[in-house]
């Protein structure tokens, strides 16, 4: 379009994009004076040392409320199946090393694990299976499987939609020793959070089913938050999909909390027991009346 005529144009902006305005400065000569040189003259948003302060820790909230959700808005996606899970537990392929490299104190532990990398094939199951449905609804993909993106339970889970072809999420947290996204999350569906509040609410925006899997602290806190939400009316009901009973079983005593009088018994009804992925999406199936 002629230049004159885009100057004339109704609907173009008037004012330049901030993005298009940033590199102004790079474009002209810095007189190198002590006003040009100080952090106070840098524009707000490129000053990292201003945006890392405390007192815009709100606006740090924002930033990681908006951008995962602009980008997975941008990329069509709908819904999403959540996996929760171990980041410890082995594949099958690396079990039998686990143990094998163990010292005579941990091996114990390292059969533990090893046992458990069943629940890795059934995680990249689960995650392959639902991701070959490819089901679209409203022009949006639903059931995109969604991770934590690291290691074992969530390498399963975005291993299983790579091998479908599919694409899927993996929604990372920064932490003091290293933690980066697995070899099969989607690149530009990869995030990183520093707020851990934040990224839990992102992974269930957009759930409509989340399959939890034997795991530690971090998977204890995502289930027990999720049951709770779901319990208390904050958020509707969704199929939650618990793998392992006997593991479950022996960390938490569901029976007791229900003798005790601290939850109802149907309470216990607000998430499935499963042991294969076959069983968790007739599970899903059945509550969105979708063929098993």
């Amino acid at each position: 379009m002629d230049k004159k005529i885009k100057e004339h144009d109704l609907v173009d902006h008037k004012f330049y994009h901030a993005g298009q305005e940033a590199p102004f400065q790079e474009c002209t000569e810095d007189p190198g004076t002590p006003q040009t040189r100080h952090p106070a003259y840098r524009l707000a948003f490129a000053d990292n040392d201003f945006l890392l302060r405390d007192e815009l820790r709100p606006v740090r909230f924002q930033l990681e409320l908006l951008k995962p959700e602009m980008l997975l808005e941008e990329a069509g996606v709908g819904s999403t199946l959540v996996m929760y899970g171990s980041a410890r537990i082995p594949s099958p392929e690396e079990a039998d090393r686990l143990v094998a490299e163990a010292s005579d104190e941990r091996r114990p532990i390292a059969e533990r694990l090893a046992a458990n990398s069943k629940y890795y094939t059934e995680a990249y199951k689960l995650a392959r299976q639902v991701s070959e449905l490819a089901i679209v609804e409203n022009g949006k993909r639903q059931f995109v499987i969604c991770s934590g993106g690291g290691p074992s339970i969530m390498e399963a889970a975005n291993r299983g939609a790579s091998d479908a072809g599919a694409e899927s999420i993996g929604l990372n947290i920064s932490l003091p020793h290293e933690q980066y996204p697995n070899a099969y999350v989607t690149p530009y569906l990869s995030f990183q959070f520093h707020y851990f509040a934040l990224r839990k609410l992102h992974f269930l925006l957009r759930a409509r089913a989340v399959a939890v899997f034997p795991g530690g602290f971090g998977t204890l806190d995502e289930f027990l938050e999720l049951l709770t939400l779901i319990q208390t009316g904050k958020m509707k009901p969704i199929p939650v999909l618990l793998f392992g009973k006997d593991f479950w079983s022996r960390v938490i005593n569901f029976d007791a909390l229900v003798e005790e009088g601290t939850i109802n018994r149907e309470d216990l009804d607000l998430f499935k027991w499963c042991e294969s992925a076959d069983e968790a999406w007739c599970h899903i199936a059945e509550f969105y009346d979708l063929e098993c």
